[in-house]
């Protein structure tokens, strides 16, 4: 890591008011004079600036020059702004910001991507003021951490290679700091293009970046960020090995690959030794293994690229032991050396946990006998990749876990570097004593959707309106294949929530509003997973579940949550006893059943009522985890938190910690602060405030899991399935899901399906835009319009069912609409996720002012069809007597194609309302079962193109009756003879009634 800059390093520390407006003026007057900041030496040339922050550059986005922001959600970017200040080092003026960062988040100075690269190779360093915020004071070092990273090579500020080193604000007011380029180190955990050379060459430089520190508000000023001195011609040229960990098996010998590399490699200027010699590990020299020193020189001259290898034989004494180290200690001369020690590893043997051949509970329990309580610890701890301060600290934690967040990915954001990435940090983990391997875990809700190119399916609200287990095991297969050839074998997935409230951000999410349709869709759990047993985990197809969000995430109410701005999401549930249990336990209850590998508890309370216990949060709910899910349904696996979640527990970090684990929680997804959470809980444990046993019980189901996964034997990619990522057999899947998600709400006049033959005029803002199909969760946490991946837009699906006909496309509708036959218009919504898109909160029903227009110029000027694509329903009731046919369309995915399957008739609209569509907004929350219910359309409602028999009456219905209660009778109610039974009631009742429901009262389940 890079040291911390001192005093004695980066010039005088100024505090005080007199003192902060001296030296503000005295830097007002240089710049006056000089143009810049004065030079901190007389013999050094002059200092060119980068940024006045003046209002020169200005605020934007990439490819055009700007400063722009960042963050893992919304809420993590900071707010900047352009201040005039009296005190301003530089100038009049400078950059200020706020910022309250849960995730990461920072700012980014970006050059313009059309103009040549800056070249900074003449100059040592970058140094900048900065207005400091300890008031405590605190000592140099302890003050929080703001990383600074350089831009370096590449095509352009986007697509560069990253080098990074840190500062710390432990001073108050405006203070120089100073950092010699020599300081920067070459990002280990992330690089936009993968690495280019693992040069800082200084000569092709595309900006920088700040990463400023979470976890609590912050505010900061920058101002006058320049170089300054002369460059050190060392920086020309590195020395780099080709990995930082050798695993080696006992006996064998570990090959550690020595290169010179340099900018825009050309040959080395000057020679380069590299001395080179074993150290002290946790091996023995002599007796683990033959010591070596030695000394390697590359002339001068030597191309770039040039490598040597250092030979490390490792001795077999045929005893049962952990892993060993043996780092190889290099000493540079005339170049860079590597940023840090590269270790050689005697592969842990012989011992029982390592045996394959034995049953999991042997293998766990001996592992676990073994185990510190700082190694226990650390597999109790999940960090986001992002977080890491260092690749090595995967070791020095020993972290159980890693995770990607919504829109934490690799660039390029291939599936290829996906499994690279993760390789490299499980090669991390085979540095620690019992070479215990990482679980990492994504958030791939539907499909591997953080991936470009992977296919995207419906989402649950999507896969719950085709009523076909069978189609959503097959879904849940494919996502997992996908997401395992990547390298993880764990997916934050189902969402098991019972909506009851569209007014939630989240639907979506879930499969509908009635539990007995949840509980039918679970068939995804045995797609993903495969046996309930476990025993198909470690295959390269499977992945690891985790059921959420336990238990009532989707019964919140309106106006309950204290979370920012959300309405909705993460409040308070409010139910009897009774309604919990057949409402929102039932669908976890079956996920037991199913073998569901990992539960995630719910960011929301739950309030019972009678109780008079009062909202409790579910990280903090002993009784339903420990009681309910560990105790009475007999959860075999592990309890993972949400993210950040037990920080919402009410009492310090401390409370939370330990709450949250003697709540049951086993894992928990820090997701940044893993240095602090590890040194909390172990301390916590010490105390006696969580037991031992508590521990050993988590640290036991994360063993049994990582063990059936097989990554022990294998915790790298099988990247056998890899070209089956987005490959076609799976996007017929995820079409044929999209087909079957589609229900047909009316169809005055038969317009649909439609024919091949008619002129068609497409409109609204949803019919060629994938990402708004797509929805939240794609790509990235919120998801974005446009094409954020590769696939199918509904327009794009239409003109390929139908080549040979006009498909003419007017977003607005603002193209003359004389001489078409048929208008096909699609409206909805564009993409949020949790939280953000609670309506309230920016968000409502209603369709755009631009989609009304669309709806109501093709409407009066031709038969119509209109798709609401959406992960909601959208309140259409003052329009629907224009329109002669609705659809809703749920959030498809990336297969457009599936929708033109039901409109071109290439497959009958079979789907039914997963929850009730509403009249207004000031009916919700309505739900079917409800005592009063007069929604627009109910659910279940669903009109169908396939064939209906002839006959059917109120004896069919009899018939049909009692055949379904012998199914009920016999514990067959959801099988597959019953969906079938009720489809033909469906049929018979529509063809009876036309294609409008009937008004009165409930529907009862």
């Amino acid at each position: 890591m890079p040291r911390t800059r001192h005093q004695s390093r980066f010039g005088n520390r100024v505090r005080g008011r007199t003192a902060t407006a001296v030296a503000g003026a005295l830097a007002v007057l240089g710049g006056l004079l000089a143009g810049a900041l004065p030079s901190a030496a007389a013999d050094e040339p002059a200092p060119v600036a980068v940024d006045r922050f003046e209002g020169e550059v200005p605020f934007g986005n990439p490819p055009a020059e700007g400063i722009f922001t960042w963050g893992s959600d919304a809420d993590d970017h900071p707010a900047l702004r352009i201040a005039e200040r009296a005190d301003a080092p530089e100038g009049s003026k400078v950059l200020e910001g706020t910022f309250d960062i849960s995730g990461w988040g920072g700012f980014t100075h970006d050059f313009a991507f059309d103009e040549p690269a800056h070249d900074w190779t003449a100059s040592k360093g970058i140094r900048f003021w900065w207005y400091g915020q300890n008031t405590a004071p605190l000592p140099p070092g302890s003050g929080k951490r703001i990383n600074f990273e350089l831009k370096d090579g590449g095509a352009n500020g986007e697509a560069s290679e990253l080098w990074t080193t840190s500062f710390t604000d432990d001073w108050e007011g405006w203070h120089l700091v100073e950092i010699p380029f020599s300081e920067f180190q070459y990002r280990a955990d992330y690089q936009p293009v993968g690495g280019i050379d693992q040069v800082l060459g200084l000569d092709e430089m595309w900006g920088y970046a700040l990463t400023l520190p979470p976890g609590s508000p912050g505010s900061f000023a920058l101002d006058g960020m320049e170089l300054y001195g002369r460059a050190e011609p060392a920086l020309n040229t590195r020395v780099i090995t080709d990995a930082a960990v050798y695993p080696v098996a006992e006996g064998g010998s570990a090959r550690v690959k020595v290169s010179v590399a340099t900018t825009g490699s050309g040959p080395i200027g000057e020679p380069v030794t590299v001395a080179y010699a074993t150290g002290r590990g946790t091996a023995e020299a002599g007796k683990d293994y033959e010591p070596v020193s030695g000394t390697l020189t590359f002339p001068a001259g030597t191309p770039s690229g040039t490598s040597q290898v250092v030979t490390v034989a490792t001795r077999k004494d045929r005893s049962a032991e952990e892993a060993e180290t043996i780092p190889l200690v290099l000493d540079v001369t005339g170049a860079k050396a590597p940023a840090e020690t590269p270790q050689v590893v005697v592969d842990a043997h012989g011992l029982p946990y390592l045996d394959e051949r034995l049953p999991v509970k042997k293998r766990v329990a001996d592992l676990l006998g073994r185990m510190t309580l700082e190694e226990k610890v650390g597999q109790m701890t999940q960090a986001e990749r992002n977080a890491l301060r260092s690749q090595g600290d995967i070791a020095s934690y020993r972290l159980g876990s890693l995770l990607s967040g919504g829109g934490s990915v690799p660039t390029p954001n291939t599936p290829e570097a996906w499994a690279k990435m993760i390789d490299a940090y499980q090669l991390r983990a085979q540095a620690t004593r019992f070479q215990i391997p990482l679980i990492y875990g994504v958030d791939a809700v539907h499909g591997h959707n953080n991936v470009i190119g992977a296919t995207i399916m419906p989402h649950n609200i999507g896969i719950g309106a085709g009523r076909d287990p069978k189609v959503a095991e097959r879904t849940g297969a494919v996502t997992a294949k996908e997401v395992r050839a990547t390298g993880i074998p764990w997916d934050f997935a189902p969402c098991l929530c019972v909506t009851r409230d569209e007014r939630w951000g989240r639907s979506y999410e879930a499969f509908g509003e009635d539990p007995a349709l949840v509980k039918a869709m679970e068939t995804v759990i045995n797609g993903m997973q495969g046996a309930s047993s476990g025993a198909d985990l470690d295959r390269n197809d499977k992945v690891l579940t985790s059921a959420k969000h336990f238990v009532g995430d989707g019964g919140t109410e309106f106006g309950s949550s204290t979370t920012g701005s959300y309405t909705i999401d993460q409040g308070v549930t409010e139910v009897t006893r009774q309604e919990l249990e057949a409402v929102h336990l039932a669908p976890f209850a079956e996920a037991v059943r199913r073998g569901a590998g990992t539960v995630m508890p719910s960011y929301s309370s739950l309030d019972v009522v009678g109780d008079d216990e009062g909202p409790v949060k579910m990280h903090a709910n002993a009784e339903m985890i420990n009681g309910v899910l560990k105790g009475r349904m007999g959860f075999e696996g592990f309890v993972i938190s949400d993210w950040q979640a037990i920080d919402q527990i009410p009492g310090d970090y401390a409370s939370d910690v330990r709450t949250s684990i003697n709540a049951g929680l086993d894992m928990i997804m820090v997701p940044t602060n893993y240095q602090d959470f590890t040194r909390i809980l172990a301390e916590e444990v010490t105390a006696g405030r969580v037991s031992r046993a508590r521990v050993d019980d988590a640290v036991a189901r994360i063993l049994t899991q990582k063990f059936r996964l097989g990554l022990f034997e294998k915790p790298y990619a099988d990247t056998t399935h890899l070209s089956a990522v987005g490959s076609a057999a799976h996007r017929a899947v995820a079409r044929e899901a999209v087909a079957k998600s589609q229900v047909l709400l009316k169809n005055d006049g038969g317009v649909l399906p439609l024919k091949k033959s008619q002129k068609v005029y497409v409109a609204g803002s949803n019919a060629d835009d994938l990402g708004n199909q797509a929805g939240g969760w794609t790509i990235s946490w919120q998801g974005s319009s446009g094409r954020n991946t590769t696939g199918t837009t509904i327009l794009e699906g239409m003109r390929k069912a139908a080549p040979d006909t006009v498909i003419d496309y007017s977003k607005d509708a603002s193209a003359a609409t004389g001489g078409y036959d048929v208008g096909v218009v699609v409206v909805g919504e564009t993409p949020y996720a949790e939280g953000i898109g609670d309506v309230g909160n920016g968000h409502d029903l209603e369709l755009t002012a631009a989609d009304r227009a669309a709806v109501d110029k093709v409407c009066a000027a031709m038969p119509c069809a209109v798709l609401v694509v959406s992960g909601r329903p959208q309140l259409i009731g003052d329009r629907l007597g224009a329109i002669d046919a609705l659809v809703a369309s749920w959030l498809p995915g990336t297969e457009g194609d599936g929708v033109a399957d039901v409109l071109y008739g290439t497959r009958p609209f079979t789907g039914q309302l997963p929850v009730t569509w509403p009249k207004s907004e000031a009916q919700l929350p309505i739900n079917v079962g409800d005592a009063s219910y007069d929604p627009q359309f109910p659910f279940g409602w669903g009109l169908t193109t396939r064939p209906v028999p002839q006959a059917g009456g109120e004896l069919t219905l009899k018939a049909i009756g009692v055949a379904a209660r012998v199914l009920q009778a016999a514990g067959r109610g959801t099988s597959p003879e019953g969906r079938e039974l009720l489809s033909r009631a469906r049929d018979v009742v529509q063809k009876r009634i036309g294609t409008r429901p009937r008004r009165g009262g409930p529907v009862r389940r």
